[in-house]
C-alpha cells in the first residue's frame, strides 16, 4: 500500500470514524477574547483545519478555571462559556462535518502564570513553587473537570482529551516527584487516583457511548522524578507507571491516547523536537509502540512529533529523503503498528490544508513547517501565535513582540 492510501484510510475511534489518519495537536494560540471565549481569529483557525480535512482535531488547552492558568488569553470552559462555545463548534462542524472535534481540558497547576493568576502545586519543583494544593481543593478541581466534560458534550464536541501531559496539573499529580503522603500523592495508588476517579465520574455523568474520552500522556518527562522515571529523584526511564496508567484508563473507557513526552517548560526539545536534533523524534515512535503493544487492538494510539520530518529535508542522516519524509515515515509507522494516527502540531500552523492537498494530489503545494520555533516564542511571550514563515499576521506579531518585549532566545540543550 502506498503512503497516500495508508494516510487517507479511515479509522474507527470508539463508535465514531475519523476520515483519515491525520490528527491536529492541541496548539495554544493566545488569541481568545478577554472573557476566554473563541475570537473570530480562533474560529477562523479551526474552520480552516476542518476545511483542510484532518480526521481528528483537538481544540487547544481549554482551562476549567480562570483562577490558575498559563495563558493570559486562554480559552475557558465554564457555564458562562456555553453559548459562545456552542456557536463556535457549530461553525467548525459546518466547515466540515466529517472532521471529528475534541476538546483538551486542562488545569495549569504549577505552570500557572503568577503575574495574572494563582500558581498552585502538589509538591514544589525547584524553580517553580506555588501554593500547596489541599485534598479538598483537588476534589473541587475534579468536580470542575467533570463539569467541563459535560459542557463539552453539551456544546457539541465529539469528545475530550483529559490532559495528563506536559507538566500541567494532571501530570504533576501522576509523577513520582509527588511524594507527599496525602490522598493524591506518595504511592502509585494515590497518585493514579486523580485520573482514575475522574474518568469514572465523567463516564457516569456524561453517559454517552458516542462521546470520546482519552488523554494525551507524556511517556517520559525527562527530569528527576518526572513521570516515566524510576523514582522521585531519578531521571532514568521506567515505563511501568505510564503503562499502568494506560491500562487503568482503558479499563475505565478510554478509546484513544495521544502519545507525547517531556515537559515543555523543563525539557522542551523532548516535547517539541528541535531542528538541530531531529533524531529525538524517533523516541516518540518508540514510546508509541510501547503504548500500543500493551493495549487492546481497538484502542487508538496517536503519535507525536511528525512535523520535523517535513518533505524529507530534515537533517536526518543514514536514511533516504523519501523514507524520512512526513508522509513516507508516517505511513511506515502506521503500517508497522507503531501508531494508528500521526499528530501534527507546528505543521498545522504552516499548512492547515495538508490532508486535503494530499488527497487532491497537490503535494507540491504543501507548505512545510521549517521548525524555526518562532511560534513557540510567541506562545511564551503571551502573544497571539501563528506560523511566522507563511502567515503575515503572525510575522507582524513577532516583529511587534520583539520590539515591545525583547527577543527571546529559546535554548535547546
Amino acid at each position: 500500500m502506498g503512503y497516500k492510501e495508508t494516510l487517507l484510510s479511515p479509522i474507527k475511534i470508539g463508535n465514531l470514524t475519523a476520515q483519515n489518519r491525520f490528527f491536529i495537536q492541541a496548539m495554544e494560540c493566545n488569541d481568545e477574547d478577554e472573557t476566554g471565549n473563541p475570537s473570530e481569529i480562533t474560529t477562523e483557525r479551526y474552520c480552516n483545519l476542518a476545511k483542510g480535512e484532518s480526521g481528528l482535531i483537538s481544540l487547544e488547552a481549554i482551562s476549567i478555571t480562570r483562577e490558575s492558568r498559563a495563558r493570559d488569553n486562554q480559552l475557558m470552559i465554564r457555564k458562562e462559556n456555553i453559548k459562545p462555545l456552542t456557536a463556535f463548534v457549530k461553525r467548525v462542524k459546518e466547515a466540515n462535518p466529517k472532521s471529528l472535534f475534541i476538546f483538551q481540558l486542562t488545569h495549569s497547576g504549577e505552570l500557572s502564570n503568577p503575574t495574572f493568576s494563582r500558581r498552585v502545586t502538589v509538591n514544589p519543583l525547584p524553580g517553580y513553587g506555588g501554593e500547596i494544593l489541599t485534598e479538598e481543593e483537588v476534589d473541587q478541581i475534579i468536580d470542575d473537570f467533570v463539569m467541563a466534560a459535560k459542557i463539552a458534550h453539551e456544546v457539541g464536541a465529539d469528545g475530550i482529551d483529559m490532559k495528563l501531559c506536559h507538566g500541567y496539573l494532571g501530570s504533576q499529580i501522576l509523577r513520582p516527584y509527588n511524594s507527599r503522603n496525602w490522598k493524591y500523592g506518595g504511592s502509585w495508588e494515590n497518585r493514579s487516583r486523580f485520573a482514575f476517579d475522574l474518568y469514572e465520574r465523567i463516564q457516569k455523568e456524561v453517559n454517552d457511548k458516542n462521546f470520546l474520552i482519552g488523554s494525551k500522556i507524556s511517556a517520559w518527562e525527562g527530569f528527576p522524578g518526572g513521570f516515566g522515571t524510576e523514582g522521585p529523584t531519578s531521571p532514568i526511564i521506567d515505563l511501568t507507571e505510564p503503562i499502568a496508567l494506560l491500562k487503568g484508563l482503558e479499563e475505565r473507557g478510554a478509546q484513544y491516547f495521544i502519545q507525547s513526552a517531556g515537559s515543555p517548560s523543563i525539557t522542551i526539545s523532548l516535547t517539541q523536537v528541535d531542528k538541530h536534533i531531529p533524531y529525538y523524534a524517533y523516541l516518540h515512535q518508540y514510546f508509541s509502540k510501547e503504548f500500543k503493544k500493551n493495549l487492546k487492538a481497538e484502542t487508538v494510539i496517536i503519535g507525536s512529533n511528525f512535523s520535523p520530518f517535513r518533505d524529507g529535508r530534515n537533517g536526518l542522516c543514514a536514511v533516504t529523503k523519501e523514507q524520512s519524509s512526513l508522509f513516507g515515515y508516517g505511513a511506515q509507522c502506521i503500517e508497522s503498528g507503531a501508531v494508528d494516527m500521526i499528530g501534527l502540531g507546528r505543521q498545522s500552523f504552516a499548512d492547515p490544508f495538508l490532508p486535503k492537498k494530499l488527497r487532491e494530489g497537490k503535494e507540491d503545494e504543501i507548505k512545510y513547517c521549517t521548525v524555526c520555533d518562532n511560534c513557540l516564542e510567541l506562545l511564551i511571550q503571551q502573544s497571539p501565535v501563528g506560523c511566522c514563515t507563511f502567515d503575515k499576521r503572525a510575522t507582524a506579531e513577532l516583529i511587534k513582540t520583539r520590539k515591545e518585549k525583547g527577543r527571546l532566545k529559546i535554548a535547546h540543550t
